[in-house]
C-alpha cells in the first residue's frame, strides 16, 4: 500500500465536482488525515472538463504528483484526461448504465468498477445524488470508514433538513454497499485515521481570515476568477467585528473605495485577478502619492487579456513591482504557502499603516484554490499583532504642527514616515491632493519641495528596509552545489521535490522567497553555489530577470506556462535535467 492515497473525481461543469470533491476532501481531514487538493475546471458554468483531486496521507503532503490511484469518471473524457497518471492498479469507478458510458473500455492492467451511480440515487431520494453514491463506492475501495463522510454530508446539507442529509447517507451506503455486494476484490488500500484535529481551508480563504484578524473593517471588490472566494469568505463574517464588504460595479471603483475608506481611517483591502489589476493601476499612485495604507491583493492567473481566467500563472510580477505611471514607492509581499496566505496578510496591513504605502499582496491561482490541511494552531489568533504605525492623537500633535498650528501630514521626516492622524482629531484637520504637494497636503509645483517629497517618499522603503525582516525561507542542504530559487505557491511541490532528488543521490539548497521588493540580498548564496536554478510559472522568467540584475550573474531557469501548477515529481525531474545540462556544458 502506498504512504499517499492520490483520488479524483472529474465530469464536466455543473455536474457538482468541486462540492463532491470537497465533501472528501473534509471527511478526510476530519477523519485525521492531512490532505492536498488541486482542481481542473473550465472558464464557464456549464460543459467544460472539470476535475477535482485529493491527496491524502497520515504524514503531511504538500503538493499534487503525477499518480492516480482511484478515480470517478463521470465522463469519458475524464479517463482519457487522466490517463497519463492512471497506472497498473488504478481503480476508475463509472456508471456503466449512461448512454455515454457504455463503450469505456478500461486498460487490462487498471480496474473498472461498473456502479449505477443514477440508478442508485433514484433508489435512495433523487438521480441528484448520484456523486455520494460514487463517494460510498470509494470508501469501500480505498477501506475508509463511511461513517467519516456523514459528518461531511451533515456539514453540507444540513441546512436543507435532516430528510436530505439522511437520503444523502442512504446513497453513500448504497454504492458502498453494491461494491461490496458485487466486487470480490481486496483492492489493497486501508486508510488510517487518526484522532489529530485539523482545519481545512485554500489561500483565498486564509488571505479572507488573516484580513479579518488583523483588523481590516472594509473590503470593496469586483468578482473575478480567482480572487472571489477572498471576498465571499470576508462577506457576512467581517460584518460580525464592525467591517463592510462592498461589491463594486468594477475594480476601478472597488480600488478608490478602498482608498476612500483608508483615508478614513479604516483598514481596507481590495482584491482582483488578471485585467483587474490592470483597471487598478490608475490609482496605484494616487494612494502612494496621497501615503495613504491600503493593501491590494492580486491573485494572480494566466493572462494576458482574458487569458485562461480558471489557469496556474506567475505572470504579474512586473506589474506589481513597476506598475502604474511615475515611480511608485510600494511593497510586494509574495506568499509561498497557504498558512502564509494568512500570516503574510497580516505583515502586509502592518506594513502598509507603519509606511504609509500600498502593499501589493501577491497570490496566485494555485494558493487560491487548494486546500490543505492544518493544526488549529497554525492560525493562533493570540499571536497577530496590530500595528498601526505613526498615527498621533490630541496628546502630541502639536509636535507636527508648523508656527500657524497647521497639521503637516506630509513632513519630511528622516525616515520618510510622517504623522498621520485620524478624522476627527482636534489640530489634525488638513487636505491631501494627488498632485504633488508640499508639507502641509496644498499642490505645489515648486521643485525643492517637489525633490524635498520624491526622496520622502523613497525614504520610507529604505526605512523599511532596515527595520523589517525581509529575510527567505531555506529548506535541503544548505552545503550544496545547487542553489534552487523560488517564489509564491512553487515552494510546496519543491519541498517534496527534495526528498526525491535526495533518494536520487542530488543533494539541493532550496531558497523559497516570500518578500519581491524589498526582498533579500542573495548575492552571497548564488556567489557560493556552483548552479543556480529560479523556478517559477511564467514563460519569460520574470524573477530571474530581477535575481540577475540584482547579482549581476546569470542564473538557469526553469518555467512553466502552460496553465497547470508545478507538481512535485515532475518539478524534481526539472531539476535534475537543469543539473545534468550544466553538467555537460561544465565538461
Amino acid at each position: 500500500m502506498p504512504e499517499d492515497l492520490n483520488w479524483a473525481i472529474g465530469g464536466e461543469a455543473g455536474d457538482g465536482i468541486d462540492s463532491t470533491g470537497k465533501i472528501f476532501a473534509q471527511a478526510l481531514s476530519r477523519a485525521g488525515r492531512h490532505v492536498f487538493t488541486s482542481k481542473d475546471f473550465a472558464s464557464r458554468i456549464r460543459g467544460g472538463y472539470t476535475a477535482y483531486k485529493v491527496r491524502t496521507a497520515v504524514d503531511r503532503v504538500e503538493s499534487v504528483v503525477d499518480r492516480l490511484d482511484v478515480l470517478i469518471a463521470l465522463t469519458e473524457r475524464t479517463i482519457d484526461e487522466n490517463m497519463n497518471e492512471l497506472h497498473e492498479g488504478s481503480v476508475i469507478i463509472y456508471d456503466g448504465e449512461r448512454t455515454t458510458m457504455q463503450n469505456v473500455e478500461i486498460p487490462d492492467e487498471m480496474i473498472g468498477l461498473e456502479v449505477p451511480l443514477k440508478r442508485l440515487a433514484e433508489e435512495a431520494g433523487g438521480a441528484i445524488m448520484a456523486n455520494v453514491v460514487a463517494l460510498g463506492a470509494a470508501c469501500e475501495v480505498t477501506g475508509f470508514p463511511i461513517e467519516n463522510l456523514d459528518e461531511s454530508l451533515e456539514k453540507r446539507f444540513g441546512d436543507k433538513g435532516e430528510a436530505i442529509v439522511e437520503n444523502n447517507k442512504k446513497a453513500a451506503r448504497a454504492g458502498q454497499e453494491f461494491v461490496q455486494a458485487e466486487y470480490d476484490h481486496d483492492f489493497g488500500y486501508s486508510l488510517e485515521t487518526t484522532d489529530n484535529d485539523y482545519v481545512l481551508l485554500n489561500g483565498d480563504e486564509a488571505i479572507g481570515m488573516g484580513a479579518i484578524a488583523a483588523g481590516c473593517r472594509f473590503y470593496s471588490g469586483y468578482p473575478i476568477t480567482p480572487a472571489t472566494d477572498v471576498m465571499e469568505y470576508m462577506t457576512g463574517r467581517v460584518d460580525q467585528f464592525g467591517g463592510k464588504v462592498v461589491q463594486a460595479e468594477d475594480e476601478l471603483a472597488a480600488i478608490n473605495m478602498a482608498l476612500g475608506a483608508a483615508r478614513a481611517g479604516a483598514r481596507a483591502m481590495t482584491a482582483t485577478s488578471g485585467p483587474g489589476i490592470d483597471l487598478m493601476t490608475e490609482t496605484f499612485g494616487l494612494v502612494a502619492t496621497t501615503e495613504t495604507p491600503l493593501v491590494i491583493c492580486d491573485v494572480m492567473r494566466s493572462g494576458p487579456s482574458t487569458g485562461m481566467p480558471t489557469k496556474q500563472e506567475q505572470g504579474d510580477l512586473n506589474m506589481a513591482l513597476y506598475g502604474g505611471h511615475g515611480e511608485i514607492p510600494r511593497f510586494v509581499v509574495t506568499p509561498t504557502n497557504i498558512s502564509e496566505c494568512f500570516w503574510k496578510t497580516v505583515e502586509a496591513f502592518n506594513l502598509a499603516e507603519k509606511y504609509q504605502t500600498p502593499v501589493f499582496l501577491v497570490s496566485d491561482l494555485a494558493l487560491a484554490v487548494t486546500e490543505q490541511t492544518f493544526a488549529p494552531e497554525t492560525f493562533d489568533m493570540d499571536e497577530v499583532e496590530i500595528e498601526r504605525g505613526k498615527v498621533v492623537d490630541e496628546d502630541d500633535i502639536d509636535g507636527w504642527q508648523n508656527e500657524k498650528d497647521q497639521f503637516q501630514p506630509h513632513f519630511p521626516s528622516a525616515d520618510g514616515v510622517s504623522p498621520r492622524t485620524f478624522p476627527g482629531t482636534s489640530g489634525g484637520a488638513h487636505m491631501t491632493t494627488g498632485l504633488e504637494h508640499d508639507a502641509l497636503g496644498r499642490r505645489t509645483e515648486d521643485t525643492e519641495v517637489r525633490e524635498e517629497q520624491v526622496e520622502k517618499r523613497e525614504r520610507k522603503v529604505e526605512t523599511a528596509r532596515e527595520q523589517e525582516d525581509w529575510d527567505y525561507r531555506e529548506f535541503g542542504d544548505p552545503d550544496a552545489d545547487t542553489l534552487v530559487v523560488s517564489w509564491g505557491s512553487n515552494e510546496g511541490a519543491m519541498r517534496e521535490g527534495l526528498e526525491m532528488l535526495a533518494d536520487e543521490g542530488l543533494d539541493v539548497r532550496f531558497i523559497s522567497v516570500p518578500y519581491i521588493f524589498p526582498r533579500p540580498d542573495l548575492s552571497e548564496e548564488i556567489e557560493a553555489a556552483e548552479q543556480t536554478i529560479v523556478v517559477e510559472c511564467n514563460a519569460t522568467g520574470q524573477f530571474a530577470d530581477v535575481i540577475e540584475h540584482d547579482v549581476l550573474e546569470r542564473v538557469d531557469r526553469v518555467n512553466k506556462y502552460d496553465g497547470v501548477r508545478f507538481k512535485a515529481d515532475e518539478l524534481a525531474e526539472e531539476i535534475k535535467d537543469a543539473v545534468a545540462a550544466e553538467t555537460e556544458v561544465s565538461a
